[in-house]
């Protein structure tokens, strides 16, 4: 029985670590480690809520047997994880994605500490077309939020700047100019978000970079 239980476990931290992977391969807010971590603990806690009471429950013949008592309690508790990965910066929320990841790890994890390989490795497989496929989708039609700040001492330039982003179908969510008063005369300093389409987010900044003589951008994020 041993030997199963660690079975269990184990495939549960390798099931998680493999979407972990992908998260870390993205670069986001909870990788390898965290989705390895989640895995193992909710296979465990499944285990521990399955067998590890029998003693008990034996010498107590009145004790009732729930063995969901513990396990339920891992769907709230990943919630606390999974609220750490949601970030709200610039009106834009991040980390929706990686803290449905950990949500479903942690259920993949349950799933393999009962017993049930096969579900478990068709959920991960879900779960790693659907971030693949997602990104996929994202880069090619989504959008993206450029936050943009740059001074310049002419207010044809900010004029320009506006225009060709209009020419080029970027939406202008924000915008915001202050006139800073300098030895040498005025200068403007605009700050602005952008939403522009994710395969040209690269070129843009580059163009914004090259293109605009006498800007200078501060920020691009």
């Amino acid at each position: 029985m041993t030997t199963e239980l660690i079975i269990r476990i184990f495939i549960a931290a390798l099931l998680g670590g493999a979407i972990g992977l992908e998260r870390e391969y993205r670069a986001k807010e909870a990788g390898f480690r965290t989705h390895f971590l989640v895995a193992l603990g909710s296979a465990l806690f499944m285990v521990i809520s399955q067998y590890g009471f029998g003693e008990v429950l034996s010498s107590l013949n009145k004790a009732s047997f729930d063995p969901s008592r513990i396990a339920s309690q891992v769907v709230t508790g990943i919630g606390f994880i999974g609220t750490g990965t949601i970030i709200f910066q610039k009106h834009v929320l991040k980390g929706l994605t990686t803290a449905a990841g950990l949500w479903v790890t942690a259920a993949i994890g349950l799933t393999c500490g009962s017993g049930m390989f096969a579900l478990a490795i068709v959920a991960t497989i879900f779960v790693l077309i659907c971030l693949e496929a997602l990104n996929w989708v994202l880069h090619r039609f989504g959008s993206k939020n450029i936050a943009i700040t740059f001074s310049t001492s002419s207010k044809e330039n900010i004029q320009r700047i506006l225009k060709q982003m209009k020419e080029e179908d970027a939406d202008l969510d924000t915008y915001e100019m202050k006139e800073l008063k300098t030895s040498s005369g005025s200068v403007y300093e605009v700050s602005m978000e952008v939403k522009v389409r994710r395969n040209k987010y690269q070129s843009k900044i580059l163009q914004l970079m090259e293109e605009f003589e006498g800007v200078t951008i501060e920020t691009i994020e």
